[in-house]
């Protein structure tokens, strides 16, 4: 019995698939033409399409301590998770793709794990732990709680670039004369820097918009950004909480462009790096 395969012209293949991206797109981008012109609305209640246009939610947003105070918190908490998530996830990706040892497969997964186990999970086994140790609360401690789930996106991107990296250049390095360590900062260094950037870019994007470890270890006078736009939803409904949405799209989407860009860049460098060698 013969199976006939059906085939699609390439012209119609593409442009069903550029109809459904098109569709995906727009799923996920109509959001925030709608919160946008909220933000601005002159009227006192969350509305759409709003009855006038003002900077008042702005103005408002600035002058009210809680929500500021809410905002330097996550940004501080953000910037140490960058720092120790970078660190952490930067060796653990040289560790990785430099190191054969058993059992490398499993401690892969083990740090991955934060990206397949789903948020409230994790955030359950975070409570408990922390609870018994007394640190529910703790600035320090929600910092900890969003390193772990930040070092996995500094170890896929690292990790990308060193496999990207021609190793002859840091054998010629060393023919030369130059030390395990000096090679790591005059060679690889340098070629993986982008690859480090765009990691520690997705970690403070990953403890800045992070709600649901929030929600279980956060006390009531350490409150993040985003756990405040949470309990604003729940109480009032201003559009208050709708520019501050806007200002946290903007941050997260200017991060994220950000990010892709210093990895087309590592990619280039390492394809001309491949091409230099050769």
């Amino acid at each position: 019995m013969q199976h006939r395969s059906i085939r699609v012209s390439g012209p119609v293949t593409q442009a069903v698939l550029a109809v459904m991206a098109f569709a995906v797109a727009l799923f996920l981008i109509l959001p925030i033409f709608v919160i946008v012109p909220t933000s601005l609305s002159a009227g006192s209640f969350l509305s759409f399409p709003p009855p006038g246009f003002s900077l008042q939610w702005y103005e408002r947003l600035i002058s009210r301590p809680e929500w500021l105070r809410s905002a330097w918190l996550s940004i501080w908490i953000a910037l140490l998770v960058t720092v120790a998530a970078t660190i952490l996830g930067t060796l653990g990706a040289l560790g990785l793709v430099r190191s054969s040892f058993r059992g490398k497969k499993l401690l892969l997964a083990l740090i991955l794990s934060p990206l397949i186990i789903p948020g409230v999970i994790v955030a359950i086994a975070i409570y408990f732990f922390y609870a018994r140790v007394k640190l529910i609360g703790s600035p320090v401690a929600i910092a900890v709680a969003h390193t772990t789930l930040a070092v996995p996106f500094v170890v896929v991107n690292v990790s990308a670039a060193l496999q990207g990296l021609d190793r002859r250049l840091e054998m010629a390095a060393q023919n030369l004369g130059a030390s395990s360590l000096r090679t790591f900062q005059l060679v690889t260094l340098p070629i993986i820097r982008p690859g480090i950037a765009a990691g520690a870019l997705f970690a403070f994007i990953t403890s800045f918009d992070e709600l649901i470890v929030a929600l279980f270890i956060s006390g009531p006078s350490q409150v993040t950004l985003p756990l405040r736009m949470w309990e604003s939803m729940r109480s009032s409904l201003d559009p208050t909480l709708a520019a501050v949405s806007v200002i946290a799209i903007t941050v997260s989407i200017s991060l994220f462009f950000t990010s892709s860009w210093l990895q087309s860049r590592a990619r280039r460098r390492n394809g001309t790096n491949s091409g230099d060698s050769t």
